[in-house]
């Protein structure tokens, strides 16, 4: 049965399920809650994506010769995970491969979340072992969706997107959920803001590689309310919205959905991870809002 963990500090409540490890709300003592609460839209939060991101060519791959399939953005999200450390601040959720996980990914592996309040932030960290005897393939990611807009008498086109750093925003498109080989820059860009718009992901989601920017924030009109969100430890990132719903997704990635011509290898996959036996992996996000 799925338990629901809540953290507590002077400037946040934050509240996990154990199902997915998914982070649920996030309310700040200014009385805002930033979290999508789920609905008809979209009825996820923010379910960690692994072991692959995006979608695989006919949800399938391949390794040592035999075929596998794996749903679009992986198992986890839909998998009961155990607590194994909490105190105020801090919630720790470990999944480990089992019988299940084996027949459709050969890896025995540990998968650890961690959620840590520091004053107005949090901090995500996700950790993998390798505790089996050969080399393992994974794509790991977050889906975080926040509520747009924050307060009742703005819209949605109130709020932007502003990343650290002014750069082309090149999208590669995707094609039934596989990337093209093609890009296009993101329409509305303004230097180094987005004006958020719901026609932005009427083509799925926006799909960015190797940005320069260290953070992007979730900003309203005047920049009173919103959200930072550091994403240096992450190569790719992908920012979706379900079609006309009031949320966007700010999404860190390890990993990326096959390109179309893809071998469906799982050891050519462009932006996968390799984790030698025995090996730890770690990548951590952090969130400050305000």
């Amino acid at each position: 049965m799925s338990a629901s963990i809540t953290l507590h500090n002077p400037y946040l409540t934050v509240r996990i399920k154990s199902k997915g490890a998914e982070l649920c709300s996030v309310r700040h003592s200014n009385e805002l809650e930033y979290m999508w609460q789920a609905g008809e839209a979209w009825p996820k939060h923010s379910p960690v994506l692994f072991p692959i991101v995006g979608t695989l060519v006919n949800n399938t791959y391949t390794y040592e010769g035999n075929s596998y399939s794996l749903p679009r953005h992986g198992f986890a999200r839909d998998m009961e995970f155990t607590p194994t450390q909490l105190s105020e601040t801090v919630a720790k959720f470990t999944l480990r491969s089992n019988a299940h996980t084996l027949q459709v990914y050969p890896f025995p592996f540990r998968l650890h979340l961690q959620y840590e309040l520091h004053n107005d932030s949090i901090c995500c960290s996700y950790e993998i072992e390798n505790i089996g005897d050969s080399d393992m393939y994974f794509s790991v990611g977050g889906h975080p969706a926040f509520a747009v807009p924050l307060q009742s008498t703005e819209q949605y086109s109130d709020y932007q997107l502003r990343f650290s750093e002014t750069e082309p925003l090149l999208r590669w498109k995707l094609d039934n959920g596989l990337l093209r080989n093609d890009t296009a820059p993101v329409a509305g860009q303004l230097n180094n803001t987005l004006p958020l718009q719901p026609s932005l992901f009427y083509e799925d989601a926006i799909v960015l590689k190797h940005l320069q920017s260290e953070t992007v924030s979730l900003l309203n009109a005047d920049a009173s309310h919103g959200i930072e969100f550091r994403i240096k430890e992450f190569p790719h990132l992908g920012i979706w919205g379900a079609k006309d719903a009031p949320f966007v997704c700010i999404e860190p990635w390890c990993g990326h959905a096959d390109p179309v011509n893809h071998s469906q290898h799982i050891t050519e996959k462009p932006g996968i991870e390799t984790l030698a036996p025995g090996g730890f992996w770690q990548r951590s996000w952090q969130a400050r809002f305000f």
